[in-house]
């Protein structure tokens, strides 16, 4: 487990140094985003890394580590637009969405930590290409929960769908960084 903990660390260092320098190039422009535009982001990241997988070329220069990233740092933008709502300007600096990009990734490293050892870290054992299609799953998931308005009978909300994305990515990017 503390192998696990330490490249879980290392991998979420290199996913905050990226969003911390994007921050610097377009502040936090993502605030505009409405819940199902962030959800379709999301969409379009993982089925381009699902394309990547089955076909293994890439036309525009970008492999699957990167857009791992990017549903890692995504994910949190969508924890953190589920608590602040989406505005029509920018209304956050860099250094509050620092705070909340730490406090968001806290939760979900917890929630990693819980399911881990209940799961006996079963995800070491998975095909990585098992990751994007439950990443697919999940977002197809929250797809159903905003088209009903959030509303939900028994099932988890959007915000652990939101939490299994980053953990599912981190994953992938642990077994590709990792080998």
């Amino acid at each position: 487990m503390t192998k696990t903990n330490e490249q879980f660390d290392a991998v979420v260092a290199s996913c905050r140094s990226v969003f911390a320098d994007k921050l610097k190039d377009y502040g936090a422009s993502w605030r505009i985003f409405r819940p199902s535009s962030l959800t379709d982001q999301l969409f379009t990241k993982t089925k381009r890394i699902r394309t990547l997988e089955t076909t293994g070329i890439s036309k525009v220069g970008e492999g699957i580590v990167p857009e791992l990233m990017a549903l890692v740092n995504y994910g949190i933008i969508g924890m953190i637009q589920l608590e602040k709502g989406f505005v029509d300007k920018v209304d956050m600096t860099a250094a509050q969405a620092l705070t909340l990009y730490d406090e968001k990734m806290a939760s979900t490293r917890e929630l990693m930590l819980a399911k881990n050892h209940d799961y006996g870290e079963a995800w070491r054992d998975m095909r990585v290409t098992s990751y994007t299609d439950f990443i697919l799953t999940k977002l197809n998931r929250i797809k159903e929960i905003e088209d009903n308005e959030g509303q939900t009978c028994v099932s988890e909300g959007i915000d652990s769908n939101y939490q299994d994305i980053i953990n599912y990515a981190i994953f992938g990017l642990i077994r590709y960084q990792f080998k």
